[in-house]
């Protein structure tokens, strides 16, 4: 019989450096074996957000599905800046270049909604819009 799912919970945690605190209490999760699991599995992504889906059951056991990183982190690190513009539309912050918007389009495809790479690097260009960059050739 399968297990009753008590509570499922989307996050963004440190790459290898979760620790018991109130994000992992709301999920209803056993910290201490949450952070062992997570950091071992994430322990090459150092210093990147990692987006994580917790599923927590009834019996205090715990699934989890690891995403990639958000796109406009990589983006921004892509660029070598530290934020995006306040007014996207007036202010651009930096640019990057199509080879960079195609590999991050590559890295990012298991989790965007598309269907072909093309469509993928249309996705990861209206990011860079949205936060100040500009597409250069």
């Amino acid at each position: 019989m399968a297990k009753k799912i008590a509570k499922v919970v989307k996050m963004e945690l440190p790459g290898g450096a979760a620790k018991p605190g109130p994000k992992l209490a709301s999920a209803g999760v056993i910290m201490p074996k949450f952070c062992t699991d997570f950091n071992a599995k994430t322990a090459d992504r150092k210093g990147e957000t990692v987006p994580v889906i917790i599923t927590a059951y009834e019996d205090k056991s715990h699934s989890f599905v690891i995403k990639t990183t958000p796109t406009a982190e990589l983006l921004l690190k892509a660029a070598g800046i530290k934020k995006g513009s306040p007014n996207r539309k007036t202010t651009t912050v930096g640019s990057i270049k199509k080879e960079q918007i195609k590999k991050i389009a590559e890295y990012k495809m298991p989790d965007l909604n598309c269907n072909d790479i093309e469509a993928a690097i249309k996705v990861v260009e209206g990011t860079a819009f949205n936060i100040g960059l500009k597409v250069v050739d």
